[in-house]
């Protein structure tokens, strides 16, 4: 059965320190300063809540910044360091109402349940407008972190283990029915130890008894985010998770993509995302431009797993309405510098998309899942769930 549609598409923003482009950081409006501030990615959510976007998401991984793919480079003219997502998410959670927060992970060298009980703990923070990217690794240079496995896993190996890990959070999620607390100060219970459930998942990779040390989230289960390039993570972002981020260079592409995905996800609601980035003007010419000195300061041309867009914002409305008809049920925009493409994209790009009927003149509101078009589910673990 398809997905039900919401009115118009989903918008995002991914932020990543300066921006995506690795330069960025030395563009005029840039904050480098402030990158390692709370104060810094407070502004940058509240500006794009203001501007009525969906939700952002917060890069994060288990190494230092590369401009080389797998290793490690010694470059000392770019940034370098990251805070970690999901304390930032936790950071601008009580500062923001409305935008959904979704912090990545990696899932190849952390548990499941430190991880559930993080956003677990964020949707409560946030009243329900947790989500959680989750993200594999293959590097080397991560893995020696660790110490505790071999680098060569193959990606098969890898996925099975995320699909794995996010089974093992969801059943955390439930482990505690919703009404397990009781908080009855007469009678001294502050909880029905009944209504507390062991997982007892035992599979190749993890075993977890449970139940959480942390109550089921306001959402029940924040929304899972995968990034997927290929066949088998496809697979694995229809199967596992809820929404699938592709990315496609062209509407053609993005509808086999779409097609590829729906045919994994079976019965399952997946809202599929494409992931563009942007460098934005306001001519084309002037876009270019500033590409140009970016990649000039980077000493190479940039290029990204996702198709970079360089141009206006009406061309880019174009791109948006164009691969919505092949499909998309939305975007998450990747801004190669912040604040610049970010604000133009606030300011730009969401009114343009209100025009053609594109985008909700009003903001959507509730939960992330809410946004989603997705139902509150009931717990695994509760009456219902045994008595069938």
């Amino acid at each position: 059965m398809p997905p039900v549609r919401r009115p118009g598409l989903f918008l995002g923003v991914a932020l990543d320190g300066a921006g995506w482009h690795p330069a960025s950081w030395r563009e005029p409006a840039a904050r480098p300063s402030e990158l390692f501030t709370a104060g810094y990615w407070v502004d940058r959510a509240r500006s794009l809540e203001a501007a009525g976007l969906d939700f952002l998401t917060i890069e994060d991984s288990l190494a230092l910044q590369s401009s080389r793919a797998a290793f490690h480079d010694n470059r000392t003219d770019l940034v370098r360091g990251r805070l970690d997502a999901v304390m930032v998410a936790a950071r601008v959670a009580p500062r923001t109402q409305r935008i959904g927060l979704i912090p990545s992970v990696t899932v190849t060298h952390t548990e499941p349940f430190h991880i559930s009980k993080a956003i677990a703990t964020l949707d409560f923070v946030s009243s329900g407008r947790a989500g959680v990217r989750v993200q594999v690794s293959a590097r080397p240079h991560e893995t020696a972190h660790f110490g505790r496995r071999d680098a060569t896993a193959a990606p098969n190996d890898l996925f099975a283990e995320a699909a794995e890990y996010v089974e093992v959070v969801r059943r955390l999620w439930d482990s505690w029915e919703d009404d397990a607390e009781i908080r009855d100060v007469a009678t001294g219970r502050f909880v029905d130890r009944d209504k507390l459930h062991y997982i007892d998942f035992d599979g190749r990779w993890f075993r977890v008894k449970g139940p959480s040390i942390t109550p089921r989230p306001p959402q029940a289960q924040p929304p899972v985010v995968a990034l997927a390039h290929s066949t088998v993570p496809y697979r694995f972002a229809a199967s596992s998770a809820d929404v699938a981020l592709i990315t496609p260079m062209d509407a053609t592409e993005a509808r086999r993509i779409v097609d590829e995905v729906a045919g994994f996800r079976g019965p399952r609601d997946v809202r599929v995302l494409a992931d563009v980035v942007v460098f934005l003007g306001e001519s084309r010419v002037e876009a270019e431009d500033r590409k140009h000195r970016l990649d000039d300061l980077f000493g190479h041309r940039y290029r990204s797993d996702a198709l970079v867009f360089v141009g206006t914002v009406a061309e880019l409305a174009d791109l948006v309405e164009e691969w919505s008809g092949a499909g998309i049920d939305g975007f998450r925009l990747r801004p190669a510098g912040i604040p610049h493409d970010a604000d133009l994209i606030g300011a730009g790009l969401v009114p343009l998309l209100r025009t053609r009927s594109l985008f909700p003149e009003v903001p959507r509101s509730g939960s992330l899942r809410d946004r989603f078009g997705w139902d509150r589910p009931a717990n695994r673990y509760g009456p219902a769930a045994v008595g069938r």
